[in-house]
């Protein structure tokens, strides 16, 4: 990525990864753990956790996985978290989702313990985020985009950030860090969604424009302000016989034609997604240090 207007999440994420295994071998006490609770057998949550797997192994922290058959209950799978939180080998925990239609993500999120919720989507973390208060923990991709800008150089303070997207994965949670009090702040922010009328006439407001709304290439050249900072946070499958698998992995921004106009883009694959898998391993090794002084 020679071309100084991207921003290369793989690069800032080995940066990342590099600081944390340096960090592990210096605790010189046991193993940072992580367990991966995985219901089904859907291709895309497979591959996620084996590559958050392969990336743990990699710096030093130990994780393990549950695979749950599909028609596991709602129930079955509390019980399954009840007992990691009990466990006090395991210093994180993530259910990954998509969960089936039977189970209450909600519910699933909800019942990791708050100090192992390495996945920063307990409710009481997020209340935490709400209240600025650094103890608790942040979802990964919110708080990775927040890295790569800080990484980047890019101030936040006093400029207008537009996220388009509003849950509680990335949108909601990337609104409240930008808008937080301090040095990686400080921003105004405009939340669109799908009601949002005039969408152009906002996105067009907007120094940085974080994208997570799950349509692919939806964002053009005609609603991005010059000298933008854009994120982009979609992954979409477009189909393309021309490529040996069939298809081809784009972002919510239509690349080609808005990199002309900004400062500064993620590329989609190589922005945004490297950075969740990063943060994901800060906040464990964050987990094993709460776990630590506990004790």
């Amino acid at each position: 990525m020679s071309d100084p207007k991207i921003i290369d999440g793989n690069l800032i994420s080995k940066q990342i990864l590099d600081e944390l295994k340096v960090k592990i071998a210096a605790s010189g006490g046991p193993q940072p753990r992580v367990t991966f609770v995985r219901v089904g057998e859907d291709s895309a949550s497979v591959y996620y956790v084996n590559k958050k797997q392969k990336t743990a192994k990699e710096i030093g922290i130990d994780s393990s996985v549950q695979v749950l058959p599909e028609n596991t209950s709602e129930n079955e799978l509390l019980e399954v978290i009840d007992n990691l939180n009990k466990d006090t080998s395991v210093h994180g925990i993530l259910v990954q989702s998509p969960l089936p239609s039977t189970i209450s993500e909600e519910a699933a999120f909800n019942r990791v313990h708050p100090d192992k919720d390495v996945d920063g989507l307990n409710i009481k973390n997020f209340g935490r985020l709400c209240q600025e208060d650094v103890e608790g923990f942040v979802a990964c991709t919110p708080a990775g985009i927040i890295e790569l800008l800080k990484r980047s150089d890019i101030g936040i303070d006093g400029k207008h950030a537009v996220v388009v997207g509003r849950s509680l994965l990335v949108g909601k949670s990337c609104a409240l860090l930008l808008m937080q009090k301090g040095q990686n702040g400080n921003a105004t922010v405009s939340i669109c969604h799908s009601y949002t009328q005039n969408l152009s006439a906002i996105t067009k407001q907007a120094d940085i424009l974080i994208v997570a709304m799950g349509k692919a290439e939806f964002v053009t050249d005609a609603m991005v302000k010059p000298g933008a900072v854009v994120i982009d946070v979609g992954i979409n499958r477009v189909i393309d016989d021309s490529r040996k698998r069939g298809y081809r992995i784009v972002g919510d921004v239509d690349f080609k034609n808005v990199l002309p106009l900004v400062s500064k883009i993620t590329p989609v694959p190589g922005g945004v997604g490297p950075m969740t898998v990063a943060i994901l391993m800060q906040n464990t090794l964050k987990a094993y240090k709460k776990a630590h002084l506990a004790d």
